[in-house]
């Protein structure tokens, strides 16, 4: 008996340990669920106050402590998506669908992320996917749609983009996107009604003013424009956008000096995609008398361009302003493309009937203009060129 109760004891002993450190050890895991919860939940309030820094530093520490947290893989891309960092949020999404194959707005988010990168089959099929597990969210036809329209089923997006409106009667982004097609189906009409509605559910929403902008400039609704733009730049005063389309609208009208402030600025805000704003500058300054100074100032950004653009389609529409390029080589030039062929040959018909009318053939000028809306290309500027330019020499 002696030696049997130290052994009762020491068997107490470590069965009374064995259930504390159990005891202790569920409440320090469940407690470690919970904080997971508690960093989601802030991070959550951190993207509210616009800071994705902050907020993924928080869901960071979520996943730290609770690897297996959907929601939180989830927000911590969608505040990457935030900051334009388009892979890192497809990762997140991933993840998520790993942890969750039913979570449908991880799906709808990277579709929104592989639409940003260019992939709209991707994306696609990620809205595809959306809709069979929640058929009557509005958020997975508008992506849907902007893929369809982006890779050219314009017809296809139209049909995504009403049935969002049904969804979601209030959603300013489903009625713009519609706009948007609209206009690309050269319903500037339709188009413009979109963005009213758009503009009455969101009324700071620059795109939309921009886009309606652009709808009305196509309509030759000038002064329209202008106003739009004019709001536009309230918004954002300092956008590329706001000034080529003021630019567009006061070559519309035809007053000179004001067209070339709008791409001057357009050229000092940033150094990108500034071709065409180039040839504008160009044709404002030959019609302000300053023809000597445009061909110098056109012939030095041409030298400036990357060796890789040489011969391209603007170098040739610059070469011919410039007297380098005659006009059957630049129609030769013309790309065989079907998806190139059009725009090109709409452009290729007004600057060479800029050229002639320069050269004093306004016979020629006005064939070469009418040839120009010939091609149907409404939505293109040399398009709304060509009939200001029929309208100024009364044809």
């Amino acid at each position: 008996m002696k030696v049997v109760k130290p052994i009762l004891v020491v068997l107490i002993f470590l069965i009374a340990c064995t259930f504390g450190v159990v005891l202790i050890i569920i409440p320090w895991r469940t407690a470690n669920i919970f904080r997971a919860d508690d960093w989601n939940n802030r991070g959550n309030s951190e993207e509210l106050r616009g800071d994705p820094n902050k907020a993924i530093e928080d869901y960071n520490r979520a996943i730290k402590l609770n690897p297996n947290l959907a929601q939180a893989h989830y927000n911590r891309g969608r505040a990457k998506a935030d900051k334009g960092e388009w892979d890192g949020a497809i990762a997140d999404y991933n993840r998520a669908l790993e942890l969750d194959p039913n979570f449908y707005s991880a799906y709808v988010n990277r579709g929104i992320a592989r639409f940003a990168k260019g992939d709209f089959e991707g994306a696609k099929a990620d809205c595809n996917r959306a809709i069979e597990i929640s058929p009557k969210s509005a958020r997975a036809y508008i992506c849907r749609g902007s893929a369809q329209s982006a890779s050219g089923h314009v017809d296809e997006a139209l049909i995504d983009f009403n049935r969002a409106v049904e969804l979601d009667p209030d959603s300013s982004d489903a009625y713009a996107r519609r706009g948007a097609a609209k206009k690309a189906k050269y319903d500037c009409k339709g188009a413009i009604a979109d963005y009213d509605r758009a503009i009455e559910l969101a009324p700071k929403s620059f795109s939309t003013w921009i886009n309606r902008g652009n709808a009305k400039s196509a309509m030759n609704d000038v002064e329209g424009a202008i106003i739009d733009y004019g709001q536009a730049r309230e918004l954002n005063p300092k956008h590329k956008s706001v000034c080529n389309g003021l630019g567009t609208a006061e070559i519309q009208r035809q007053n000179w000096a004001a067209a070339l402030r709008e791409f001057r600025y357009s050229c000092e805000l940033s150094e990108e995609e500034q071709d065409y704003p180039r040839l504008y500058i160009w044709l404002a300054r030959v019609r302000l008398g300053e023809a000597d100074a445009a061909n110098a100032d056109l012939a030095a950004y041409l030298d400036k361009r990357p060796e890789t653009t040489r011969g391209d389609w603007v170098s040739k529409l610059a070469g011919h302003l410039l007297g380098t390029v005659t006009e059957a080589e630049l129609f030769s030039a013309v790309s065989s493309d079907p998806e190139k062929e059009g725009d090109q040959r709409c452009e290729a018909w007004f600057y060479t009937g800029i050229k002639e009318l320069f050269s004093g053939d306004k016979q020629t000028a006005v064939d070469h203009f009418r040839n120009c809306l010939a091609t149907g290309k409404k939505n293109l500027r040399e398009y709304r060129f060509a009939q200001a330019e029929l309208k100024a020499l009364g044809q």
